[in-house]
């Protein structure tokens, strides 16, 4: 999937023979050509020496692609964790970020018309990759056309109904089909939605509604969602489903996790009346039991802001694109502080103790809890869904997760297409909010490997995937946006309905091989008790065994706005309050005790999972950030060593398994065919799979002053950092 990170055949500049050879372009079903450009180097730069290798650039309506004239130096034995859909030269039109162009050796940021056009290309990718295409030895005619095509097909506003999704959904209607091994639920169905409350329990007190069937109540909200029993169905076509508090998610002690869009801000003082009234009716239907206790969350008001989110994450993924080996050890000397500089592990430790301060409100106090924002499909999307992961163990299996993602995300109405950019149309809207998420559940993961079916591997694909257009996925607002206009390309058409392919098909992007590495295979599975076993138990949830028994403090009895009615109208239609219903040292105290008496316990990977929020402890998701810089890899160490050792005891303890049972199961293979995978590779890396073998050392120019205390420079620069794995910091 990456760019490759030293040439397959060193060229260099100053030679004057360039061997060309015709290397074939692949292709997928409905993919057009668009411009292409001849004897473009594709170089790797490292200090004041530049190589790499000659080859074709190319730019369709899908991707840009290299293709380079040398293909056969990659050794066939070494393990790759290759992609079916994206090579590792090529960048969808969607995961351009920036494009440079350097002129005279200074480089300049490329939009609209060019007047004059550059020797060479910068691509910045959106997973962090940076490609440098030199056109110095092109012809200047194709020059014009390949940088022109670039610039006007990744930076110029696009239409929904132009995107790559539909042209690739309409060629390949008779290849693609769903993976029946896939049990993600969609929650597309009424059913789907009955089944998730009767797993949670929560069907005692919610009921599911097809009232939005159609999308006639409202085109923000999915055609099926969750309730309170009493709510009547026609409350929930007053504006538009504003101010409905939605089901998300059930606690074994029968408290729920709600949710709920902000009424319209209205200034005149007839239609606010209207509102308030609204509110009171809705307060007076729910206030009965067991709904009596409801503490509210406004994330609009009192958390994280977009604007903070999209900022801090703007000045993290500079420290990524490093262009050469020279810029990355001139910011190294300043990584922590620019590190620091940018807040965003600070804004990732301060969504962990959101979730876990309504994790200990649910468990602990048990008190439901409703967030509340303006549309709530960015903050509410994210911290449900981390409360969940905490929260419920079928959420850190592979298909619980997907299930999550669709039911929170997807269907939860977060606006992909706005955040993501996809169509380049307002920078305004872009907002990392969904990477935000899953680099939070990889601080949990990073944290308690044994408690996640999935891997951080499986992660990183994740976070690519958004960025593929051939997936339906990741590239809509709203479940309506996407029926609308699926339902009417296909009228255009006079066709049967699109087949959208889902990104829960990995079968798509990977080889059985190379899916092993999505399956972690420490993963430490719920036991399976006998019913002798069964009878002893008491009737409460397994995770109730390894909860901290925090003391909930006595509570006045408070229902659904009681008390504060008029506060939280207000706070409903846009006017900001005071934090919350408890005083934030209350808050503080609860939060402390919760959070160390749990931490101070055994951890049960099947119950109740809270990650360390200290300083140190929320690291650089690494695997991610640092894949495609070959001076951040450790040849031979970080954790992916560690795997290797555990994954080689775990093949010797199921051997004599076998040995003594004489029989094999089905998830032993598994294992065994992960832990094959790993020792088969030669020298893997600390940021393995995406980064094999460490082609280019290059060692750090250390400045020459305030250094002299640290002894010789010529020492220091021969010094190798084997004690520091850089994926820590």
């Amino acid at each position: 999937m990456g760019v490759l990170l030293t040439p397959q055949k060193e060229i260099h500049t100053n030679e004057k023979e360039v061997t060309e050879k015709e290397v074939t372009l692949h292709l997928l079903p409905g993919e057009q050509l668009l411009c292409e450009a001849n004897t473009v180097l594709k170089c790797v730069q490292e200090d004041s020496c530049q190589r790499g290798i000659y080859g074709r650039l190319v730019c369709t309506d899908f991707k840009i692609a290299f293709l380079g004239d040398d293909e056969s130096a990659l050794d066939n034995d070494e393990t790759q964790f290759k992609n079916k859909v994206i090579g590792e030269n090529d960048i969808t039109l969607h995961c351009v970020d920036q494009i440079y162009g350097v002129f005279d050796e200074k480089k300049k940021t490329l939009f609209g018309q060019l007047k004059k056009y550059p020797e060479k290309l910068i691509i910045h990718c959106k997973d962090l990759r940076v490609f440098h295409f030199c056109l110095r030895y092109t012809k200047e005619e194709e020059v014009k056309r390949i940088v022109s095509g670039i610039i006007h097909h990744t930076q110029s506003p696009k239409l929904l109904k132009r995107l790559f999704l539909f042209s690739y959904a309409a060629a390949a209607q008779n290849s693609t089909a769903a993976d029946p091994k896939n049990h993600t639920v969609m929650f597309d169905t009424l059913k789907d939605w009955c089944w998730e409350l009767e797993r949670t329990k929560g069907n005692v007190k919610f009921k599911a509604v097809s009232i939005n069937e159609g999308y006639r109540v409202c085109e923000r909200l999915p055609a099926y969602f969750v309730v309170p029993t009493p709510l009547p169905e026609e409350d929930v076509s007053r504006f538009q489903g504003h101010g409905i508090p939605i089901w998300c998610w059930s606690c074994h002690n029968g408290c729920a996790l709600l949710k709920m869009s902000a009424l319209p801000k209205e200034q005149d003082d007839g239609i606010l009346q209207v509102q308030k009234n609204f509110l009171d009716g809705i307060y007076k239907t729910i206030h009965r039991p067991p709904y009596e206790i409801v503490k509210t969350e406004d994330l609009s008001s009192n958390f994280l802001s977009l604007q903070e989110i999209q900022t801090a994450y703007s000045k993290f993924k500079q420290l990524f694109l490093i262009d050469n080996s020279t810029e990355f050890w001139d910011t190294d000397i300043k990584w922590f502080s620019l590190l620091e500089s940018s807040s965003w592990l600070d804004i990732i430790r301060r969504c962990l103790k959101k979730a876990i301060e309504i994790a200990e409100c649910l468990e602990a106090q048990n008190v439901n809890i409703l967030l509340l924002e303006e549309n709530a499909s960015d903050l509410c999307c994210l911290i449900s869904s981390l409360v969940q992961v905490m929260m419920d163990p079928h959420c850190r299996t592979r298909f619980g997760f997907q299930s999550l993602v669709q039911k929170e995300w997807i269907m939860g109405g977060h606006c992909f297409l706005d955040r993501c950019n996809h169509l380049r149309q307002s920078d305004k809207e872009e907002v990392p909010v969904f990477l935000l998420f899953l680099d939070c559940v990889w601080q949990l993961v990073h944290q308690h490997p044994p408690a996640f079916e999935f891997t951080e591997t499986y992660l990183t694909v994740l976070s690519d995937s958004l960025y593929i257009p051939i997936f339906s996925t990741f590239f809509f607002n709203s479940p309506h946006q996407k029926d609308g206009n699926v339902g009417r390309e296909s009228q255009d058409t006079q066709s049967k309905p699109l087949n959208l392919l889902t990104v829960w098909d990995w079968s798509v992007q990977f080889e059985p091989k190379a899916q092993t590495l999505l399956r972690n295979p420490l993963y430490v599975e719920k036991p399976k008790l006998d019913k002798g076993q069964r009878k002893g138990m008491h009737c409460k949830h397994q995770r109730q065994l390894s909860l901290p028994l925090t003391q909930s403090k006595s509570s006045p009895k408070r229902g659904f706005f009681r008390e504060e009615t008029d506060h939280l109208i207000k706070n409903l239609l846009g006017k900001r309050i005071s934090k919350l219903i408890n005083s934030s040292e209350e808050l503080q105290d609860n939060f402390r005790e919760f959070y160390e008496s749990w931490h101070s316990k055994p951890t049960n990977y099947h119950g109740l999972l809270l990650p360390h929020i200290e300083g140190p402890e929320i690291k650089v998701w690494a695997q991610r950030y640092l894949r495609w810089i070959p001076e951040a890899q450790i040849l031979g160490g970080g954790r992916v060593a560690t795997m290797n050792k555990l994954l080689e005891m775990m093949e010797e303890v199921q051997c004599l398994q076998e040995k003594i049972e004489e029989k094999h199961h089905s998830q032993e293979a598994l294992q065994a065919e992960a832990t094959s995978l790993l020792r088969n590779s030669v020298r893997l890396s600390s940021l393995f799979p995406f980064a094999l073998l460490q082609r280019h050392s290059s060692k750090p120019v250390l400045p020459t002053s305030g250094w002299k205390a640290l002894g010789d420079e010529e020492d220091l620069a021969k010094r190798e950092d084997e004690f520091v794995d850089l994926g820590d910091v």
